[in-house]
C-alpha cells in the first residue's frame, strides 16, 4: 500500500482529472463565507475531520447491529443517517482538497474515489433494506464499510504523511529554545509594518500597532507560505496579514484565522519589553 500510494503521489496523469474537478469545486463554492465555513475557520481547525465522525460512527454502529437479532429497524435507521451525513462531509472535504498541492490532490482523488464507492454501496444497502431485502442490505453494507475503511487509510496517508490541512508551522516551535529572546529595540520598530526576524533560525514576523507588538510565526500554517511577504488589511476593525500564496488571512492581534484555505489559527508568541528591548518566548 505504501508503494501504491507513492505511485499515486507521483502520477501526474491524474492532474488532468484533478484540475478539472478543482475548477468545478472552486466555481461552485464561490462565496468566501461558504468556503471559510467549510474550511472550519469559525472553529480554528479543519471541519472535515469532525464531520466524518457522523457517517463513520453511524455505519460502524449499523454493522454491529446487523449481527444482533431484532435490530433491523435500528440498523436501517443508522444506515440512513450515515448515508445522508456523508454528503456534507464530502463537500467539506472537496473544499479542502481544492486548495491542496498537486501531489496531495492526486492522493485526495483516490481518497474521494474509495469513499464514493463506499457511499454508493451504502445507498444501495439502504434501498435494499427499505424494500425488505435485509440480507442483501447487510452484504452491501459490509462492502461499503470495506470501501470507506480503505478511504480512511488513504485519508490518513494524506493527512499524516503528506500533511494536508495540518498546521505546517507549529512544528517550528520545537526548534526554539526556552527563555526570552531579544528581537530588537522597541523604538526602532516602525508602526503598522511587517518586519521579519529570527529566533533560533525560526522566522517570525513583528507587527507594531501603537505600543502593542505582535510576534507571530512567519510560515503560513496552510502550505508554509511566507507571511512576511504578505499584505496587511483591516478586516472588521482588526489588522490582518494575508498570505501571498493562497490568501489565508490571520488577525495580527491574536493569530485567529479569518479567511481560509487555512483552517488553523497562527501561533502568536508572548512578548515583553525590557530596558527598551522587545523580547519573545515560547508559549
Amino acid at each position: 500500500m505504501r508503494a501504491l500510494l507513492t505511485k499515486i503521489e507521483q502520477a501526474s496523469g491524474l492532474d488532468r482529472v484533478g484540475n478539472r474537478l478543482q475548477r468545478v469545486v472552486l466555481a461552485t463554492l464561490r462565496p468566501q463565507r461558504v468556503k471559510d465555513l467549510l474550511h472550519g475557520v469559525p472553529l480554528g481547525h479543519p471541519l472535515h475531520p469532525a464531520m466524518v465522525q457522523v457517517p463513520v460512527g453511524a455505519w460502524i454502529s449499523a454493522a454491529i447491529l446487523d449481527f444482533m437479532p431484532g435490530q433491523r429497524r435500528a440498523a436501517t435507521t443508522l444506515t440512513a443517517v450515515g448515508t445522508a451525513s456523508a454528503v456534507p462531509a464530502a463537500v467539506a472535504g472537496l473544499n479542502d482538497w481544492a486548495a491542496l498541492a498537486p501531489d496531495q490532490r492526486r492522493v485526495g482523488l483516490a481518497h474521494a474515489a474509495a469513499n464514493s464507492v463506499g457511499l454508493a454501496f451504502y445507498a444501495s444497502s439502504l434501498a435494499a433494506r427499505v424494500s425488505g431485502r435485509h440480507g442483501l442490505g447487510r452484504a452491501l453494507a459490509m462492502a461499503g464499510l470495506g470501501a470507506v475503511s480503505m478511504g480512511a487509510y488513504i485519508g490518513g496517508h494524506l493527512a499524516y504523511k503528506q500533511g494536508a490541512q495540518v498546521n505546517q508551522s507549529i512544528s517550528e516551535l520545537h526548534l526554539m529554545s526556552a527563555g526570552w529572546h531579544e528581537l530588537g529595540d522597541m523604538a526602532g520598530l516602525p508602526q503598522r509594518q511587517l518586519i521579519t526576524r529570527e529566533i533560533d533560525d525560526v522566522s517570525v514576523i513583528l507587527y507594531r500597532h501603537g505600543e502593542d507588538v505582535t510576534v507571530m510565526l512567519e510560515r503560513c500554517p496552510h502550505q508554509s507560505g511566507p507571511l512576511g511577504q504578505g499584505q496587511v488589511q483591516e478586516i472588521n476593525g482588526h489588522d490582518c496579514v494575508v498570505c501571498p500564496w493562497h490568501g489565508s488571512t490571520f488577525r495580527l492581534n491574536g493569530g485567529e484565522v479569518v479567511h481560509g484555505p487555512s483552517g488553523n489559527d497562527q501561533q502568536i508568541l508572548p512578548t515583553r519589553v525590557r530596558n527598551g528591548v522587545l523580547e519573545a518566548r515560547l508559549p
